[in-house]
């Protein structure tokens, strides 16, 4: 923790001394508040989750605190909001450790986290509340509060896939019903879950959020992989994929427009000049070269860039902190993911391995998308860096994902002691 609070007030007074030339105006609250925030996290989760994993807090604050100093380079008004959020999300961390003290229990509500899911995504269909912005119908608006309901469904979810899944794994990795000379798994076994994904992929697709569908997606074929190792579902799921895309091209506009600019954002920039966002992010990640321009010392015109401190924010790191800078923001989601996937090994039952498997998943497919997006190694999808971007949903879920796998984490240690002790009492002399 203490280094993550050093790499990023260095960052913070180097921006502000490429950009304005002199101190930040408001240095020690800055740092008292990171440090002060961070450190109550830590303290609590010392008394409320003692024996969790001591690496994924740190990273965290570490990817939040490069974000938001380049939210505050590029957006100071931004960067207020997301302090704001910062400190609703480490209560909320909090409150997830007071609150959910066995992962196991959440086993109990299956359906009912499926339902929840399922309404939290029909939230932004319902008139006078849900907003229309950049083409997709994602945002919920209740007086002064707004937010995206689909980044909690998309946590909700995922405990409903464990769920699922653990209760029927045997039946799901055993063929047993014959069609023709070939054996294939009981339809009764996949209607359930394949209703569930479809319905929550219909909803995504009419409120035209190709992001969290693909992300939706790729977390289901997962996770049926991992519970039943047969390559068949991940073929199967390969070619969904690609009926799926061509279906929607064809028939939405806005993946039709998202294919066009991964193929040519080049032409497309020439006569469209809001969508330039890609073509500008690829000169921006070039200006930085190996060790970048330096923190504040980018060129004014990148603030032109569309979306930058949200969607576009990887190009932003990449400009001033260089190819040197990727690659630590890499490294920093690949020790989280790895992490993740350890927690999920050391479990001691098959609903608990699923969903920490599932929320490690979500995040690294979230961060792998949008990088892969704005290098344009994969079509742009539009969802947020985890962490780094700015948005005040995505920062919430977030940290839940944390307080979740930091529960996870302290059962296993417990489990796995109280395993130890049996095993020593029944020993036999």
């Amino acid at each position: 923790m203490i280094l993550a609070w050093v790499i990023v007030a260095s960052f913070y007074v180097l921006a502000s001394l490429g950009a304005k030339g002199h101190l930040p105006d408001r240095l020690g609250l800055f740092l008292t508040s990171i440090i002060a925030i961070s450190l109550a996290m830590h303290v609590c989760i010392r008394f409320l989750a003692p024996n969790s994993s001591q690496v994924l807090l740190p990273i965290a604050t570490l990817l939040n605190g490069v974000g938001y100093v380049e939210i505050a380079r590029w957006n100071p008004t931004a960067a207020g909001y997301q302090a704001l959020w910062f400190l609703i999300s480490a209560v909320a961390l909090v409150a997830t450790l007071t609150v959910v003290r066995r992962v196991r229990d959440l086993d109990r509500y299956r359906y009912l986290t499926l339902l929840a899911a399922l309404g939290l995504l029909l939230l932004p269909l319902v008139p006078h509340i849900g907003q229309n912005i950049g083409g997709a119908r994602l945002w919920v608006y209740i007086g002064p509060i707004s937010f995206q309901p689909v980044e909690i469904a998309k946590i909700l979810l995922v405990f409903f896939f464990a769920s699922y899944f653990a209760a029927n794994r045997e039946l799901l990795s055993t063929p047993t019903q014959r069609i023709g000379r070939r054996q294939i798994v009981p339809l009764k076994v996949l209607l359930p879950i394949l209703f569930a994904w479809g319905i929550s992929m219909a909803i995504l697709g009419a409120e035209n959020d190709i992001g969290f569908a693909l992300l939706l997606f790729a977390l289901f074929i997962s996770l049926l992989w991992v519970t039943t190792g047969l390559k068949t579902y991940v073929v199967l799921g390969v070619g969904l994929f690609a009926g799926g895309m061509f279906v929607l091209a064809s028939y939405f506009s806005q993946v039709h427009t998202r294919l066009s600019l991964w193929l040519n954002p080049w032409t497309i920039c020439q006569s469209a000049v809001h969508s330039c966002q890609l073509a500008y992010g690829w000169y921006a990640i070039a200006g930085g070269g190996i060790t970048g321009t330096g923190l504040g010392l980018g060129p004014l015109w990148t603030g032109t860039i569309s979306d930058l401190t949200s969607d576009m924010i990887f190009a932003a790191v990449g400009q001033e902190l260089g190819f040197l800078g990727i690659v630590l923001v890499v490294c920093l989601f690949a020790a989280f993911v790895g992490e993740g996937f350890h927690i999920a090994q050391r479990a001691t039952s098959d609903y608990v391995r699923l969903a920490a498997t599932g929320l490690t998943a979500m995040l690294g497919f979230q961060a792998f998308f949008i990088m892969a997006g704005v290098l344009r190694v994969l079509p742009f999808t539009g969802i947020t860096l985890p962490f780094v971007a700015y948005g005040g949903s995505s920062l919430f879920a977030n940290y839940l994902i944390v307080a979740l796998l930091l529960r996870i984490s302290d059962e296993n240690s417990l489990d796995r002691r109280g395993g130890e002790i049996v095993a020593v009492k029944f020993k036999k002399p």
